[in-house]
């Protein structure tokens, strides 16, 4: 006799899935590159272009004055560099059955999605022009990119040698006090296992703490993020990239405040006769800004492997 008992498993129609109605938080990196730039505005209607113009510092004249004689005198010297602003944007397209059946907010939380979107978007273009500077200190003494191997870390030796090259090019800290060090979490693991290395709960209590901050040595103190940049090289060995970065070593530039996301909603129904049944909305954000390295001598690049 076939057994007929009825259990949960065999009446699939009985069965539900509960959705639990929080939604699971985001796993976001630690956006940092954009605060450290010099920031400027440009004024509407003056084109999309900006003009920095640097004089440069005249040579020491060591050459006693001869009397009654009136010597050559000096040549000015102005470099200037030229950004151009560019504008950003993303959006999503949103159907009124979605909006009406759906399990989740998915107004409010995409919303939310864009706002982070808007604020990765700025931080990758900034970061990958500060990443493009032509100062750079491969680890390990190596002459290349490609000539990095699996041990060649970032030490405390390497970010002395690369506050000794600031130093020497008259680079100013950002704080008056210390350069920042803008790492990922493999290179900061590297770092604290340094005798030399400061942990900030060492001197938070009288330091005001900037955002991601994870301690400090050989005059910098060091920002974690996840948004930083690699590069696998020809031994395909993951190369990470960490900036030593000074003062005004470059700038972001928007127009009156353009580089703030605006926020873009179209209801349903918005698009007039494109949309004649009410079906689509769309939520989206735009900004216009750019990034531009300003001084090639206040900022390093430390190329490197990480410990496995």
């Amino acid at each position: 006799m076939a057994d007929t008992t009825n259990t949960y498993s065999s009446l699939t129609n009985e069965q539900k899935t509960y959705f639990e109605r929080k939604l699971l938080s985001r796993l976001l990196p630690n956006l940092v590159f954009a605060k450290y730039g010099q920031k400027k505005s440009m004024p509407k209607n003056e084109g999309d272009k900006i003009n920095f113009r640097r004089f440069n510092s005249l040579a020491a004249a060591t050459t006693p004055l001869t009397e009654g004689v009136t010597p050559d005198g000096a040549a000015l010297d102005i470099t200037k560099v030229e950004a151009q602003v560019a504008q950003y944007g993303n959006f999503v397209r949103i159907t009124d059955k979605l909006d009406m059946v759906g399990l989740d907010p998915v107004l409010s939380e995409t919303a939310g999605l864009l706002g982070e979107n808007a604020a990765l978007v700025l931080d990758t273009v900034v970061r990958d022009e500060v990443c493009a500077g032509t100062s750079v200190q491969y680890a390990g003494a190596r002459a290349s990119r490609d000539a990095i191997t699996a041990s060649d870390v970032v030490t405390a030796a390497e970010i002395k040698k690369a506050v000794r090259t600031l130093r020497r090019n008259n680079a100013k800290p950002i704080d008056g006090k210390y350069f920042v060090g803008i790492i990922d979490p493999d290179v900061a693991y590297d770092l604290m296992n340094d005798a030399l290395w400061q942990d900030v709960s060492k001197y938070n209590g009288g330091t005001a703490i900037m955002a991601g901050e994870v301690g400090r040595l050989g005059g910098v103190r060091f920002i974690e993020t996840t948004n930083t940049k690699t590069a696998e090289n020809t031994g395909k060995i993951a190369v990470h990239m960490s900036m030593i970065i000074g003062k005004d070593a470059y700038g972001v530039v928007d127009v009156e405040g353009s580089s703030k996301p605006e926020m873009i909603v179209k209801a349903l129904g918005s698009a007039g006769t494109d949309d004649p049944l009410n079906q689509r909305a769309s939520s989206g954000w735009k900004c216009m800004f750019t990034c531009k390295r300003l001084q090639e001598l206040a900022m390093v690049r430390i190329e490197s492997s990480v410990t496995a």
